[in-house]
């Protein structure tokens, strides 16, 4: 096929068709762009390569030096001749004209570009089939709604800024390890409708003061750099396979949008700390062992810190409900679907009694079995011994 050239007025990125010169879209789940005009496959190059990962001290350093901003440029399409303009996070669509896949190439300039991203594995199609599988699963869901899964709603193909994080952290910390040991201690019971005190084994915990280390190298963690949609939603498409990560290349953002980076490389090394200093301090709490944990202090160094930025595929859609609007997306690679739902007064409410009902049956079949006396639970325990909570405490 032809290379990827520029259009007459040098703004934008088009991709025309080897065969008939056509306005191309990248296949999903493809490695070429399919021509919908004649059919023709147009392959796209391989491009060989590592994916680098880069030093995350130097790119703050290089951010800090002054950089004009450049300036926002209408956007022409050769196909219609309409003039308009993207969002200002956002490079490639199509025009709202004609359709026209676009790459625009002045709409704005970010200092770090992206090198990698995952293409599109699932088609528009797919995806559909995957929402409507995810709403109508939903527990407690309005009939209306899932009604709305044998629509035809439409699924934009975005993708979406990331940024991934290696670092090899070393971790002091002082804290607490608990024992639980037994002690014979006396204690009032119902026997027989009257009160008797019996000796039984009480658990105690004997707190040790406790130093140490721990060092773990972190690979990949993945922060959104959109704030298109909500974190939340973001991080439960997780996991990606990114192994699989391609150089960038835009033929792969043809007939797709695509949003520049909104969080900013500093503020995404921020939320990955976040994550990381959750799996540290879980490291901590199974080198301090014993029964119970406290963490008074953890002191972390990272160091080798380096990181990508790469473009993530989703489809993304959103759909009305007592003018609300709620919100989905669903994996471009996997097909897994997040998002926002409502949920239905009343069947809350019928499931609440259920329940109700439910122990209210139970609670009189134990009384009249006689396993209950005066309210209580009565039963002889086949061994004095309780079994140690498994949690840790964090100060």
């Amino acid at each position: 096929m032809r290379t990827s050239k520029k259009s007459t007025n040098k703004d934008v990125e088009r991709f025309p068709c080897g065969q008939c010169g056509a306005v191309l879209k990248y296949a999903p789940g493809t490695t070429h762009l399919l021509c919908d005009y004649c059919g023709f496959d147009n392959p796209i190059a391989r491009r060989g390569g590592m994916i680098e990962e880069y030093d995350l001290q130097q790119a703050l350093r290089d951010l800090t030096q002054p950089r004009s901003e450049a300036p926002k440029s209408q956007i022409h399409c050769d196909e219609c001749g309409a003039a308009f303009q993207f969002a200002s996070n956002q490079h490639a669509g199509e025009c709202p004209f004609c359709g026209t896949p676009i790459i625009s190439t002045t709409a704005q300039i970010k200092p770090i570009q992206p090198k990698s991203l995952l293409p599109f594995r699932i088609d528009e199609s797919e995806a559909r089939r995957q929402f409507q599988r995810w709403l109508n699963g939903l527990w407690f869901a309005p009939n209306a709604v899932k009604k709305y899964a044998r629509g035809e709603s439409k699924l934009a193909g975005v993708y979406l800024p990331y940024w991934t994080f290696d670092s090899q952290t070393d971790s002091t910390y002082s804290g607490e390890r608990g024992d639980v040991y037994y002690v014979d201690q006396p204690v009032q019971v119902m026997r027989n409708n009257r009160g008797v005190t019996e000796i039984r084994r009480v658990p105690k915990i004997h707190w040790t003061p406790v130093r140490g280390h721990v060092s773990r190298f972190f690979d990949d963690v993945l922060v959104g750099a959109s704030n298109s949609l909500p974190r939340k939603i973001l991080d439960a498409l997780q996991p990606w396979d990114l192994e699989n990560l391609v150089p960038y290349d835009a033929n792969y953002l043809s007939g797709f949008r695509s949003e520049f980076y909104q969080v900013d490389l500093d503020e995404g090394f921020d939320v990955a700390r976040q994550v990381m200093d959750g799996v540290i301090y879980r490291d901590i709490a199974f080198d301090i062992g014993g029964d119970h944990q406290r963490i008074h202090q953890v002191q972390t160094r990272h160091s080798d810190t380096t990181y990508k930025h790469c473009l993530l595929p989703v489809w993304s859609a959103a759909f009305r409900y007592r003018n609300k609007t709620y919100r989905y997306i669903v994996n471009g690679r996997t097909g897994e679907v997040q998002g926002e739902r409502p949920y239905s007064g009343w069947k809350i409410a019928f499931a609440s009694l259920a329940a109700l009902l439910l122990a209210a049956g139970v609670y009189y079949y134990l009384e009249k079995t006689g396993a209950l006396q005066n309210g209580q639970p009565h039963y002889e325990p086949s061994a004095p011994y309780y079994d140690a909570p498994s949690y840790f405490y964090v100060e």
